[in-house]
C-alpha cells in the first residue's frame, strides 16, 4: 500500500490545540455551532480563518457564474473534529487538517442542508465581510429554523498570539521580506526602472516560498501615491540620479503569512544634506516605535510616541498618513488586529501580548525635498522586540 508524505507546516497537535482554543471562545459567547466562511479565488485577504482551521486555500478562479467559486466554510461544533466544505473536488487530503470533507460545487446549500440535520437554532456565523448578498440570501432562505450571531471576529482574536511553530514561519517570512526589500532598495539606488527593480524583489520572494501582493514602487511626482500605477504597483521609469523613490513590497512571506516592509531611497547617488535628513528623521521615528514595543503596552503608548516623534520633526503631513491614520498595525495571515491608530480610536487600550507580531509604518513629508515612508516588524516579546526584518533602514 503506498503512503503519502505529508507537506504541512504544522502539526495536526498544533490544529488540534487551534480548534480547541476556537471552541473554548465559542462556548463563552454560548455558541455551540458556528460556520466560518473565507474566500480564496486567486485573492488572499479573506483566507486567513480556513487556512488557520483546516489548512485549506481552494484554487478557484472565482469568476464563474454558475455557483459560489472560492467560497468554503468550516463547521465548528464543540466537541467535534471541525468538518470542511470545500469549493473543489480536486482536493490534496494529505494537507488538509480535518478528515471531515465535503468537496461541493455550491458550498452554500450544502452548509445548510448541515445545519438542518443538525437541528442547529442558535449559529455564530464568520464571515459577513465576504459573503455576497445573493448568497447569503440563498443561505437564510434555506434555514429559517437558524438565529444567525456574528461572530467576525471569534477566529481573528484566537489567531492573534502566535505559536511556537508560528512564529517560524514569520522567521523565514521576515527573511524571505528581508531579502526583497534589499534587492528592490538596492535595484533603484543602482538606476534600475521600477519594473526591474520590482523584479528582483520578486525573485527573492519567490524562491523563499513566498507570494507577492503587490510590488509598491512611487518616485517623483507620484510620491504622493504608494504605487506609481494602481494596477500593478510599479512603471517602466527610471527614476532620476537625485530623486527619491519609495518601495514597499507586500505578501503572504511564508505559509500565508504576511509582512510588507517599506524603505526609501535616493536612486542613483547620495541623499543631499536635505534628504539625508527626511529620511533619517522617519526612519529614526519608526525604530523608536518599535523599541517601545513589548508584552504589556498599551496602543495609546504607541501612537503618544509616534504623535510626540512628527511634531518634532515637523514638515508637512504626508499624503499617505492622510490616506492611512495609522502607525501600524499587527501581522499574521493578513494585516490585523491592533490599529495603532493616529486618530487612537477603539484599539486604544489594546494591550500588546507576548509572541503578537507587530508592523510601525511612518511616513514624513517635507516641501521642497519630498516624502518618505518605512515599515518594519517584530515579534513581541516580554521584555521587548525580536527585529524580523533585518534589511538596512537607510542605503547608501
Amino acid at each position: 500500500m503506498s503512503t503519502t508524505v505529508s507537506s504541512r507546516f504544522f502539526s495536526l497537535e498544533e490544529y488540534a490545540q487551534r480548534w480547541h482554543r476556537v471552541q473554548q471562545a465559542m462556548q463563552q459567547r454560548g455558541l455551540d455551532l458556528v460556520v466560518v466562511w473565507s474566500r480564496s479565488a486567486g485573492t488572499y485577504d479573506r483566507c486567513a480563518d480556513l487556512l488557520y482551521l483546516a489548512n485549506y486555500y481552494g484554487n478557484q478562479p472565482g469568476q464563474g457564474r454558475n455557483g459560489p467559486q472560492g467560497f468554503s466554510a468550516v463547521v465548528l461544533q464543540v466537541g467535534q473534529t471541525p468538518e470542511l466544505f470545500a469549493d473543489m473536488q480536486d482536493l490534496r487530503h494529505e494537507l488538509i487538517a480535518t478528515d471531515r470533507v465535503q468537496a461541493c460545487s455550491n458550498t452554500f446549500e450544502a452548509v445548510a442542508h448541515r445545519l438542518a440535520a443538525a437541528g442547529s437554532r442558535k449559529v455564530g456565523l464568520v464571515g459577513t465581510d465576504l459573503i455576497p448578498m445573493k448568497y447569503w440570501s440563498r443561505l437564510q432562505a434555506l434555514t429559517p429554523q437558524v438565529q444567525w450571531v456574528i461572530a467576525d471576529d471569534l477566529v481573528r482574536e484566537v489567531r492573534l498570539i502566535k505559536s511556537a511553530r508560528e512564529l517560524e514561519a514569520f522567521r523565514c517570512a521576515g527573511k524571505t521580506a528581508s531579502a526583497a526589500i534589499t534587492a528592490l532598495a538596492q535595484a533603484l539606488i543602482a538606476g534600475r526602472s521600477q519594473a526591474e527593480a520590482a523584479g528582483e524583489a520578486a525573485r527573492q520572494v519567490t524562491r523563499g516560498g513566498g507570494h507577492v501582493h503587490q510590488l509598491a514602487i512611487s518616485h517623483g511626482a507620484q510620491l504622493k501615491h504608494l504605487a506609481s500605477d494602481p494596477v500593478v504597483g510599479y512603471n517602466q521609469q527610471t527614476p532620476a540620479a537625485d530623486e527619491l523613490a519609495r518601495a514597499w513590497v507586500t505578501g503572504p512571506m511564508f505559509q500565508g503569512y504576511w509582512l510588507g516592509p517599506g524603505r526609501t531611497v535616493v536612486c542613483g547617488a547620495h541623499p543631499s544634506p536635505p534628504q539625508r535628513a527626511l529620511l533619517e528623521a522617519n526612519a529614526e521615528a519608526v525604530s523608536t516605535v518599535l523599541a517601545a514595543v513589548r508584552a504589556g503596552v498599551k496602543v495609546h503608548e504607541l501612537v503618544a510616541i509616534g504623535d510626540r516623534l512628527t511634531a518634532q520633526f515637523g514638515g508637512e503631513p504626508s499624503d499617505l498618513t492622510r490616506e492611512w491614520p495609522v502607525y501600524g498595525h499587527g501581522n499574521g495571515l493578513f494585516f490585523e488586529a491592533p490599529s495603532i491608530s493616529v486618530r487612537v480610536g477603539p484599539d486604544a487600550e489594546f494591550v500588546l501580548r507576548e509572541n503578537m507580531v507587530i508592523s510601525v509604518e511612518m511616513f514624513f513629508a517635507r516641501d521642497g525635498v519630498g516624502q518618505a515612508g518605512f515599515e518594519n516588524s517584530v515579534i513581541v516579546t516580554r521584555d521587548g522586540s525580536e527585529l524580523l526584518i533585518t534589511s538596512p533602514m537607510l542605503f547608501e
